[in-house]
């Protein structure tokens, strides 16, 4: 590993081949000096990184913004190459239709030799590995402020091409607080999650409002792609098994967290092709998965990626994770959601989603309203409780005439 400037970080992207494919930190650990050299060294180019943050791809001719999972940094950018694709599979995109022709990861300062991805592993060792094998260029932003983690986080220096130093504070993202519906829905939840179940929750108010329900619980784990600063406040209330793991594989919170992850061996970051593996979810005792919705519809169909055909995010893990824990012993797949979006001031329980489905056969739907059975029950018996446990109570008669016209009533 050789330490830089950024001047001589721009020459050497300057001899990267035309228009390269650049693979970034995602999510909170985009590195932001880096895409600074990036940006002003090449003419053209395309930014890879999944829940791009603002700022990592920016908008101007030249700069195509790519991903599998759609952030705020490239929600509305004038050339996003959106690559739909389940999370567990997009590292082997990397080694086919995507080959990167340089990695730019934000790291740890080194501990015996290992770099460390701190809060960000994800699809970055894939990446990193598809790159070298291609003779591509792997560079480090080394930053005193990042959590040194481990795992498949751990980063042998001499992977490493070159690097630049800085000192700055990573973006912090702190829990939103929860409203009575997300309590309500939070609530319901948890109630239906054993002792010693193993989590997992996506990003969002309602699955945070979970977490935040399961203090009480005890000898819980944690196999999931994300957690936050709730997790935290289980282990400090004693809901976790002390003896076991948690594994993730990226972080998004607050310094709080930040600081505590740091050189904790209790947390175990794996690379996504593992932690998202519906394989390996299935063997985690009483696997809880909770996610959220857009739109769910009378079948089971659940939307959480589209607005009017427009991409919102992406499949994301939310797929792996519903497959896996209902093949876990004693598992369950919950899809938390309110009745009815406050923004766009429309029922989320529709008769048919008009948008490319993101998941489906869920074990349970919950709202503010209650819990609607999905698993096991026929499919006018979904649709009944559907509409009668989950809907908006505005919209129950609409929902029953469509029912009938579907066949499902």
């Amino acid at each position: 590993m050789q330490i830089v400037s950024s001047e001589a970080l721009a020459a050497v992207l300057a001899a990267l081949p035309d228009n390269p494919r650049i693979v970034i930190s995602g999510n909170a650990a985009t590195p932001a000096a880096a895409v600074a050299v990036i940006d002003a060294a090449l003419e053209r180019y395309t930014i890879h990184a999944l829940n791009a943050a603002p700022g990592t791809a920016p908008e101007r001719p030249g700069v195509t913004a790519e991903t599998c999972f759609v952030g705020a940094g490239m929600l509305r950018h004038p050339a996003l190459a959106y690559v739909p694709s389940r999370l567990s599979l997009v590292p082997r995109l990397f080694q086919g239709p995507l080959p990167p022709d340089a990695v730019v990861v934000h790291c740890a300062p080194a501990r015996d030799g290992q770099l460390s991805l701190g809060i960000e592993c994800n699809i970055l060792p894939a990446a990193i590995e598809a790159c070298r094998a291609r003779s591509g260029r792997i560079i480090a932003v080394i930053n005193d402020q990042m959590p040194y983690t481990f795992g498949d986080a751990q980063l042998p220096v001499d992977v490493i091409d070159y690097a630049i130093e800085v000192s700055a504070p990573l973006p912090q993202v702190p829990p939103a607080a929860p409203d009575d519906d997300s309590t309500r829905i939070g609530a319901l939840v948890a109630a239906r999650v054993p002792d010693g179940a193993t989590l997992q929750a996506g990003i969002g108010a309602i699955p945070d409002a979970t977490i935040g329900q399961l203090g009480t619980h005890k000898g819980l784990r944690i196999w999931t792609e994300t957690f936050s600063d709730g997790v935290l406040a289980l282990d400090r209330a004693g809901a976790m098994d002390e003896h076991q793991p948690l594994t993730t594989s990226f972080l998004l919170g607050t310094r709080e967290l930040y600081d505590w992850v740091d050189g904790n061996k209790r947390v175990r970051m794996m690379r996504t092709e593992r932690t998202n593996d519906p394989s390996l979810i299935a063997l985690q005792r009483s696997m809880t998965s909770i996610n959220t919705a857009l739109e769910i519809d009378l079948f089971g169909q659940a939307n959480a990626s589209r607005i009017k055909a427009r991409i919102y995010s992406g499949f994301g893990g939310q797929t792996d994770f519903i497959v896996g824990a209902l093949h876990s012993p004693g598992g369950a797949a919950y899809m938390a959601l309110r009745s009815w979006h406050p923004k766009a001031n429309v029922s989320t329980i529709v008769p048919l989603v008009d948008e490319p489905v993101t998941s489906f056969q869920q074990s349970a739907v919950v709202t503010e309203n209650g819990v609607a059975e999905l698993w096991g029950y026929t499919q006018q018996a979904q649709a009944r409780h559907l509409i009668r446990d989950a809907a908006h109570p505005d919209v129950r008669d609409e929902l029953w005439e469509e029912a009938a016209e579907l066949g499902l009533a």
